[in-house]
């Protein structure tokens, strides 16, 4: 039996991070795969003004702190929330007020230094379990060549990665136009291509597997909330109204290439599978922000093709 267990859409939240590298033992999965979104979204200043005292304001209103240990504490529920606390002072806060650009610098060290100290973790993993990590939409350019540079993580892109001697899967990080005008996305002429020139690595689409960010267009795993001109979301007596906003390319290739399975994301409120064509399409959907991790356990065939979601 081959397991997998998928999840994706951290966002930066180091409790996620922690449970999903649990998985391997828990569910017995042989190979784990963090498929994309693996940045948090905003730095939380701790400001000392002086000696045992600190304050922050990570949610509207400030909060102050009196000892190293409530700072330490303070850290980790900003981490737990996918932000990265950042311990400064008066002086250097007005600085990044000011340049914009030493803000960018700043939240690109930041950012890469704790993928650096994620990956660290998975060096108590059994060196069985294969550790499968990429980039997805929301991840700056910066994290590629850290991931790259690790010897205990896989990254998937640009190749093909070979799962319990059976399967070929091959990947893309790339998603169609959002109101988000996120790093890694294009028109749908251009992701089908990028997809099709992974697809092309391999000549056996039956036992394929496609690791793609995007979810398909018009399926269960693509909904999300319409929303306005200022991206606030549109309600209908206080229901949220959704459409579809996955890709119309991602559903070409798999109606085109059949493989035997696609993991996919991107798309939070919409944790499902969806069959299309004979192929099974998961999204585990994300809650990254309550700290709970999502995600599918996968049993591969020959001997019995299983999936089930599970989070916690």
């Amino acid at each position: 039996m081959t397991r997998i267990f998928h999840a994706c859409d951290v966002h930066g939240n180091e409790i996620l991070w922690r449970k999903f590298l649990r998985m391997a033992e828990y569910h017995k999965a042989e190979t784990l795969i963090m498929a994309g979104d693996l940045t948090g979204k905003a730095i939380i200043p701790i400001v000392q003004r002086g000696e045992n005292d600190w304050y922050c304001a990570p949610w509207g209103k400030e909060e102050k702190m009196r000892s190293r240990n409530e700072v330490e504490a303070m850290k980790e529920r900003i981490m737990g929330m996918g932000y990265y606390p950042y311990e400064t002072d008066p002086r250097e806060v007005e600085e990044l007020q000011a340049n914009p650009g030493k803000v960018k610098e700043l939240f690109n060290r930041l950012m890469v230094e704790t993928l650096k100290r994620w990956m660290d973790m998975a060096e108590g993993l059994p060196k069985d379990v294969t550790l499968i990590m990429n980039p997805g939409n929301d991840d700056p350019f910066v994290v590629d060549d850290v991931i790259k540079g690790h010897g205990r993580v896989v990254y998937p892109l640009g190749r093909v990665v070979e799962i319990g001697g059976r399967y070929s899967m091959v990947s893309c990080e790339w998603v169609n136009p959002t109101p988000w005008r996120t790093p890694r996305e294009c028109s749908e002429g251009e992701l089908k291509r990028r997809i099709e020139d992974e697809i092309s690595r391999v000549d056996d689409h039956e036992n394929l597997i496609c690791n793609l960010h995007a979810p398909p267009y018009d399926t269960n795993i693509d909904l999300a909330p319409k929303l306005d001109k200022n991206l606030k979301p549109i309600t209908d007596f206080g229901v949220p109204v959704m459409i579809h906003v996955g890709s119309k390319a991602v559903r070409e290739v798999i109606e085109e290439y059949k493989p035997l399975l696609t993991l996919h994301g991107h798309i939070h409120e919409s944790s499902g599978f969806h069959k299309l064509d004979g192929t099974i399409c998961l999204n585990p959907g994300s809650e990254y922000e309550s700290g709970i991790l999502r995600g599918y356990v996968i049993d591969l065939p020959p001997r019995e093709f299983n999936f089930w979601r599970v989070e916690g």
